[in-house]
């Protein structure tokens, strides 16, 4: 019986680590599509895998076609994520090879951490930069010091901001919001006045936010906050979930009310306690496709 119950563990384990490609394709037909597959991150400490999305839209220009961005969240440094997680993640980040990262908050577990965190992710190499917002952790604690250390690593801080990502004469816009979970100060996205014919990624901590604010000419948004539940039934089911919404933003690829696509990593770090259970840590690669019509 103990032997079955392992074989049943392990076997779930690895399909919570491992899925094979699985393709979406949007509710108006012809807007966009995506390929969704994972693959394992072996050889880099305390990142469990590398979960890639193909995501193909109309408004994706063709100069744009195969840019890469690389997403990486809630590091939490140092939680379960220690020195030796976090020499890695830097390596595997630039293993990746990615044309622009962007970075989704909650970096610290301790002022005294930020310096190495942010230095950490100030030395990938990219071509189009590095974008970032911050999380619940961040303004709770040291965000003088978080501003500081990513003006010195040029890290472009986004918060309720718009960067311009530029390919010969083509663009893509970066939107960022600025502390999510203040929706009195920060309850309009800077995306209402920007062009629906420009492809538009928000990144924000939470993916509540895309729920509860109108983020209108959005395309995609990419957030983090949840770590997949952190600890679940295989991967199924997480008891506790920091979204108003339950499961519905677990992590994955999911959508608003208005049918607006959001991809929720799991992040890296850990916060309360430092344990994983069907949530493996995972970095998150964006290849963008454009879809013709």
């Amino acid at each position: 019986m103990k032997k079955f119950l392992y074989l049943s563990l392990l076997a779930a384990w690895l399909l919570s680590s491992c899925q094979s490609t699985r393709n979406f394709t949007s509710p108006l037909p012809g807007e966009y599509s995506v390929k969704i597959s994972a693959s394992s991150a072996s050889g880099y400490k305390n990142v469990k895998r590398v979960k890639e999305y193909e995501f193909s839209h109309r408004d994706v220009p063709a100069a744009f076609d195969g840019c890469r961005l690389v997403f990486v969240s809630d590091l939490h440094y140092r939680s379960l994520l220690k020195e030796k997680g976090l020499k890695d993640v830097t390596r595997l980040l630039n293993d990746l090879h990615a044309d622009a990262l962007l970075i989704g908050g909650d970096l610290h577990e301790g002022c005294e951490y930020v310096p190495a965190a942010i230095a950490a992710l100030g030395a990938i190499k990219t071509s189009l930069g590095t974008y970032a917002v911050l999380g619940n952790n961040d303004y709770e604690a040291c965000y003088e010091d978080i501003v500081k250390e990513m003006e010195r690593q040029n890290i472009h801080l986004l918060e309720h901001k718009v960067d311009t990502l530029k390919r010969d004469s083509a663009k893509i816009l970066i939107a960022g919001i600025r502390d999510p979970f203040n929706l009195e100060q920060n309850g309009q996205s800077p995306t209402l006045s920007l062009s629906p014919d420009d492809f538009v990624i928000l990144l924000t901590h939470t993916p509540d936010y895309a729920e509860e604010v109108s983020i209108t000419n959005t395309d995609l948004v990419l957030a983090g906050h949840t770590h997949g539940g952190q600890v679940t039934l295989f991967g199924l089911y997480a008891p506790i979930i920091p979204s108003r919404y339950g499961q519905r933003f677990l992590t994955g690829l999911k959508y608003n009310s208005k049918g607006t696509p959001i991809i929720i990593t799991n992040g890296i770090g850990t916060s309360n306690k430092n344990i994983r259970l069907f949530a493996p840590s995972e970095v998150v690669v964006i290849t963008l496709k454009r879809l013709d019509e």
